[in-house]
């Protein structure tokens, strides 16, 4: 292999899986009979397909969602969430979680009232082809329907994807206007996880690609273009899903999750192995480019940034992590696997003595955390995180044998000053997604922190559908101040965000 691009690299069921076709949009192709598949495969246990993350076949639209309780009148915007929905997938075998083709899940709020739900794929030139319909101009290199996260910028919603493929926009009611690439100032990879400092008015990303010798921070400044590149050399290509950002600096995790040439070659679905080669380090950078100070510390995966600020001398980090190995592939089931469950943590990178001190702030399990947006990059006191005990589980089936323990789904606000925290318990069934924080006022400079909603997508077992479940951060185990009841399932996905009316 002479060159390596996502197609080739990173083939997922997207790309693998193309075989099997659409009549049309919203109709899911139909299922090869169970005699064409491979009875070892029918019989099998794939955790990624079943449950919380079976796929859903149609794109829906609905009015005047029915609602339980009140929805605030002051939530006027769009809560919207990305997560991969594989389309016409054929053969499990050809499918890995993480390279599913992205689905944009939303609910448009206004007055009070629940306007509308809706579901879209992420148009790329792949789910076109498969639903029927024409790919609008050339294809872009490296092109992904983008699965993993979904943002607002300056008007525009992006639907992003780390490694290789160029932003999708999409329009207020889900359709993809196209590929965006800040005003032609994109080159190469861009992220799934920008940092927007709402006081600099800057996005920010750390990019990636498998073949590069370097990683990339880049800085979107207030025009909209990237107005600044700095090249941070790295080896052996290491994965880097997140990054951290503080008021004055930019810290990256080199983590032993690298790519693998001989995996590629093979065409293996996620060419990334654990690397136990490959030391962990955590770089810190200023903010304006300059030299990365780098800090070994014992291995972990590490999965998502809560949030970071500087104190003093020192950079502190929240973050959530894996204990060591983490399979990314995954061990023979169709999404990564973990030997043990996600924590919070707080990093704490000594820039005056030379250490990074490590403390666990609450091992229950959970994932996705979140912080009041306008806090970004400055000192913060809350965060959120998601505890989905099918998401747990499914990270622990190696080869499709699921382990013999039970976990809970809950919501949980932490309390980082105090150390304390308080969870809102939802029931066996309903597998909770990634909570957003919503401000009531975000133009009240002396609103408290916690002043909002924390909002997410809550499977409801008893309808078989999901609801936008909406939680008074000040009174975060009362019940909902709002259940709004949508038509379907909505997958366990990854990341999203509120999209307030301008």
């Amino acid at each position: 292999m002479t060159e390596h691009t996502r197609r080739g690299v990173l083939r997922g069921a997207a790309a693998i899986a193309a075989a099997g076709g659409l009549a049309g949009t919203g109709v899911a192709a139909s299922a090869r009979p169970a005699s064409a598949v491979p009875q070892e495969t029918a019989s099998r246990h794939y955790p990624f397909l079943e449950g919380a993350f079976k796929p859903v076949t149609e794109e829906l639209t609905a009015f005047d969602l029915p609602v339980t309780g009140r929805i605030p009148r002051e939530l006027n915007g769009r809560y919207l969430r990305n997560g991969p929905n594989v389309l016409g997938l054929e053969d499990p075998r050809a499918h890995h979680w993480m390279l599913g083709d992205g689905m944009v899940h939303g609910v448009r709020l206004r007055d009070g009232r629940a306007e509308w739900y809706r579901n879209r794929w992420v148009r790329s030139s792949q789910v076109t082809k498969k639903l029927g319909e024409p790919y609008p101009g050339p294809v872009p290199p490296d092109d992904f329907p983008c699965n993993t996260h979904v943002i607002p910028y300056r008007g525009r919603i992006l639907a992003l994807q780390e490694s290789g493929p160029l932003p999708y926009e999409l329009d207020h009611e889900l359709n993809t206007v196209g590929t965006y690439d800040f005003r032609g100032t994109l080159e190469g990879a861009f992220t799934a996880h920008t940092k927007f400092d709402a006081q600099a008015g800057e996005l920010h990303a750390i990019t990636y690609y498998p073949t590069w010798d370097h990683i990339r921070h880049l800085v979107v400044g207030p025009t909209g273009r990237i107005s600044r590149t700095t090249r941070i050399p790295v080896t052996e290509g290491p994965m880097m899903h997140d990054f951290a950002l503080t008021e004055k600096h930019v810290v990256v995790f080199d983590m032993p999750v690298t790519f693998d040439p001989a995996a590629a070659e093979r065409g293996d679905l996620v060419p990334y192995i654990w690397n136990t080669e490959h030391p962990f380090r955590v770089g810190v950078m200023p903010r304006s480019g300059g030299t990365v100070r780098w800090f070994t510390v014992d291995p972990v995966f590490y999965s998502h940034t809560l949030n970071a600020y500087d104190d003093g001398d020192s950079v502190v980090i929240d973050l959530t992590t894996y204990p060591a190995p983490f399979y990314t592939a995954g061990r023979g089931s169709d999404g990564p696997t973990a030997v043990g469950t996600a924590k919070l943590e707080r990093w704490t990178v000594d820039l005056r003595h030379g250490r990074v001190r490590q403390r666990t702030i609450d091992d229950r399990p959970q994932e996705f955390p979140r912080v009041n947006e306008a806090l970004v990059s400055r000192r913060h006191r809350y965060g959120y995180s998601a505890a989905s005990a099918e998401m747990t589980l499914a990270y622990l089936t190696p080869d499709g044998n699921p382990p013999d323990r039970a976990f809970s789904n809950a919501l949980i606000k932490h309390d980082l000053l105090r150390g304390t925290s308080q969870v809102h318990r939802l029931p066996r069934g309903a597998a909770a997604g990634e909570a957003v924080f919503v401000p009531c006022d975000p133009t009240d400079p002396k609103a408290a922190e916690d002043d909002g909603y924390a909002i997410a997508y809550v499977h409801n077992p008893d309808r078989g559908a999901a609801d936008l479940v909406i939680l008074a951060a000040q009174d975060f185990t009362g019940e909902p101040v709002a259940r709004i009841h949508l038509p379907g399932r909505v997958p366990l996905g990854f990341h999203g965000s509120w999209i307030p009316d301008a």
